[in-house]
This record gives C-alpha cells, structure tokens and sequence, in this order.
C-alpha cells in the first residue's frame, strides 16, 4: 500500500468518525467496577472498539506468522539434521554390509550420538556386535531400542534370534510370545517358538504352537507340511502320555493319527507300545505283526523279538518267522532278523541259511557280514569267518585306513585336501586320530603279554 492511499485512508476514516459522532452527539457512560465508571461520547466508543479489534486482528496475525515461521525453520533444521543423521547411518551400513566394521562402528556410533533415539541405529549396531561375537552388546542395543520402540517387531525378532543363537532358548520364547502379544497371527513367530519347543521336548506346547499356525492360515503350499507336522506333533504328545502313565489315552490318539496317515510307522509301533504298557500283550503283538505285514519296517520284528525273549517265550516268535517263511520268502529284511532270531537262539544252521540268503543277494552291509561272521564262528568254519569279519570291519588286503573330516565327519577311504562333503580344505585326517596321539603308550620296562601276565622288558 502507498502512502498516498494511506493518507486517503485516514482522511476518509477521520471524515467518517466527524460524521458518525454528529449523528451521535450525545454521552455514554460504562462502569467497569460496581462505583468506577467513564464517560465518553458514542462515536468516540465505537470509534475505540473498532480500534480496539483491528488491533488485536493484527496481533493475533502476527503471531500466527511468526509461530508459523518459527514451527517451518524447526522442521527444516530438524529435516536438515535426520537428513544428514541418515546419511552417516547409510554409510555405517554399507560398511557393516562390506564387512569393515571398524569404520561402520566409528560412523554407527556417530549416527547414535546426533540422534540417540533412533531405533534403526540401534539395531545396526546390535548386528554389528553381534557379527564381532559381542553378543550381551547387542542384546543391551536391542534392549534399549525396544524401549523407544516397544511395538518394534524387528526390534523383537532380532532380539529372538541372538537369544537362541546364544543358548538363551528361555529368553527366546519370551520374545517370541512378546511377538505374538503385538501379532497373534504372526506365522514367523509362531514357527520360530514350536521349534524350541521341539527342542526342549515340550511336546504339548508345540502342539498348541502348530495349531495355531494352521488357524493362521499358512500359505497354500505349506498347508500340507503344516498339516502333517500337527500329525507328528500329535503323536509325539501321545507317545508322551505312555511314558506319564495315560496310555489308554494315548491309545486313542495314536489310532486317529493312524487313521489319518496310515503308513506313519511311529504311531503303529508305539500303538504296540500303548497296548504293552496297559497289560494287553496279545493285541501289543498283533498291533506289531499288522504293522510288519503293511509296512515291512524291521522296527516291528525288533519289537515282537524284544517282547517274546523277555517273556522267555522264543517259540512263539519261532512260529511268527516259519509261518511267513514261503509268504516273505523274497523278503531280505525279514530274512535277516529271522537269521539273526536263529542266532540268538544257538539255531547256527538255520541262521546260516536265511543270513546267506540275504548276502547271497548282492546286500554288501556290515551289519549282515558280521552276523555271517559270528554264525562260521559258532560253526567253527574259521576261515569263513575272518573273511566276514574283514569285509564287516572294512579291512582290505593292504589293511586299508579311513581317514575323516574334522569339521563334518564325513569319511572317505582315501586321503583329500578339501573333503568332497563340506568343501572345507585342510580338514582331513585319520579316523580316531586325536584319540591314538592323545594315548600313552606303556612304560618301556614294561610290556602286557596276551594272556594278561607283566614281565620286565628284557632290552639291550
């Protein structure tokens, strides 16, 4: 506005107000105080208010503007700040993702000191002193972003997973199930709390934990995983009842998860297990007869072999054998615990016929070179039975040494700079080796003779 409209403007408003108090002439009087009062003409009055209200319009702009300014330069330092927060922190963390953690520590911690409330530095340091085997300072990092964030699922997850990784599998369920306290639903969590259940055999809250990533609802292509892990889960809670003295009950679990998934071995041999344990011996055999017969596992003649020589009671197995003898005649497994029977039994020529069969078919396992061995040996066939027992002890004709992988046991016949198994190099190395150079041979005066006599060591 110019000056010249400024002074039109006041002319016109000094005009206005001579105008107004002629139209007016007469006085008005306001008490301000029961006995205090003024007297002032009308326009004069009117005059004032006006006055009175622009100027207050005013001030209450004027605050408005700079309370705005001000409000605008705090939120453009601020953002000025986080921007420049954010770029030391992005910095930190390619270094910690380029593996120099020296330099990510110096630029995390610089981070930390300009913003110490800032949860995603917080964590980064955590990981960092996690990856340096610092694992309470990143627990104490976690801690503290989870009292700025408690909602922080990130925050939890990574607090879980060091926890487990240290061995701190109560802890762990404790962050688990803070998890599902901010997401009931979260199948991540509640994956992650039924393997530690697992773990530490706590089969009934495993269960809960399954079933409550089935009604979570799992991906389409893990429902039936999920589903047949409820039926694992299931079994094992019944086969744990068995042991607390509820077999009865267990019995009918055992029979649902059968039904559902007849081929699952576990539940049929246990059933057995379930009808032993409530004194029902006859239907314990036919549960474990039934279960062979379907599903050809030798768990089940190991069991019926258990229970009839406990009881003293061979011939009644005896039977079971000779009575499939032409029925499971093609039937190695079955063949190699009726020989193995016959020897326990001192039967050597009928364990010699069925164990030969089962060699006779090309099977190269030890654990029928041995029995063959132990069967010429009772048969006083000495050579038959050395020759077995080298091919049971893997032992060549150059008395061949295997040697092992020290990170992951795999072994291997012969010697190699990076075991086949792993990919690890320089690991290789005799089988037993540590346990043969940590021995101490005998003092030289003196030498144990076969026969367990001591005599002096006669040198030169």
């Amino acid at each position: 506005m110019t000056f010249m409209a400024v002074i039109l403007l006041f002319i016109f408003f000094v005009l206005f107000f001579l105008y107004f108090w002629g139209l007016n002439p007469h006085m008005i009087t306001v008490f301000y105080l029961p006995e205090q009062s003024l007297t002032y003409p009308a326009a004069m009055i009117v005059v004032f208010c006006v006055i009175a209200g622009l100027t207050l319009g005013f001030g209450a702009h004027v605050y408005s503007t700079v309370s705005q300014w001000m409000k605008r330069w705090g939120r453009d330092r601020s953002e000025k700040k986080q921007r420049e927060i954010s770029a030391i922190y992005r910095e930190g963390v390619g270094r910690l993702l380029s593996g120099d953690l020296k330099k990510a520590r110096v630029l995390l911690n610089k981070a930390l000191d300009r913003d110490p409330k800032r949860v995603d530095t917080l964590i980064a340091l955590a990981s960092l002193a996690n990856q340096e085997g610092n694992h309470t300072e990143g627990l104490e990092r976690l801690s503290k972003a989870g009292e700025i964030d408690p909602k922080s699922m990130e925050v939890l997850f990574k607090t879980a997973a060091i926890q487990e990784e240290t061995g701190q599998d109560e802890d762990a369920i404790a962050s688990y199930q803070g998890l599902l306290v901010l997401e009931k639903d979260n199948r991540k969590a509640l994956r992650s709390l039924r393997d530690l259940y697992i773990k530490h055999n706590r089969w009934q809250d495993a269960l809960e934990s399954q079933r409550q990533v089935l009604k979570a609802g799992p991906g389409a292509n893990r429902v039936a995983e999920e589903k047949e892990m409820l039926l694992f889960l299931c079994y094992e809670v019944a086969r744990q009842k068995i042991s607390d003295g509820s077999a009865k009950e267990a019995k009918s679990e055992l029979k649902d998860i059968l039904r559902q998934k007849a081929d699952f071995t576990p539940a049929q041999v246990t059933l057995g297990d379930a009808y032993a344990a409530m004194g029902q011996g006859d239907d314990a055999v036919k549960t474990w007869q039934e279960g062979y017969k379907k599903l050809g596992k030798g768990v089940f003649l190991e069991r019926l072999e258990d229970y009839f020589m406990e009881r003293e009671d061979p011939s009644s197995l005896l039977n079971f054998f000779r009575g499939l003898v032409i029925e499971q005649g093609d039937d190695l497994v079955f063949r190699l615990f009726y020989g193995k029977l016959c020897l326990r039994l001192e039967m050597v020529d009928e364990a010699k016929e069925q164990l030969q069969a089962v060699e006779s078919s090309g099977v190269e396992s030890s654990q029928v070179h041995l029995l063959l061995a132990e069967t010429y040996r009772r048969c006083n066939e000495s050579e038959q039975a050395i020759n077995e027992y080298q091919k049971a002890l893997g032992i060549s004709k150059r008395l061949h040494l295997n040697f092992v992988c020290e990170k992951c046991q795999h072994i291997t016949p012969e010697w190699n700079s990076r075991c086949p198994a792993c990919g690890e190099w320089n690991t290789t190395s005799l089988v037993d080796r540590k346990v043969i150079q940590e021995a101490r041979p005998l003092a030289l005066d003196k030498m144990v003779i076969h026969h367990g006599e001591q005599v002096e060591w006669e040198g030169a």
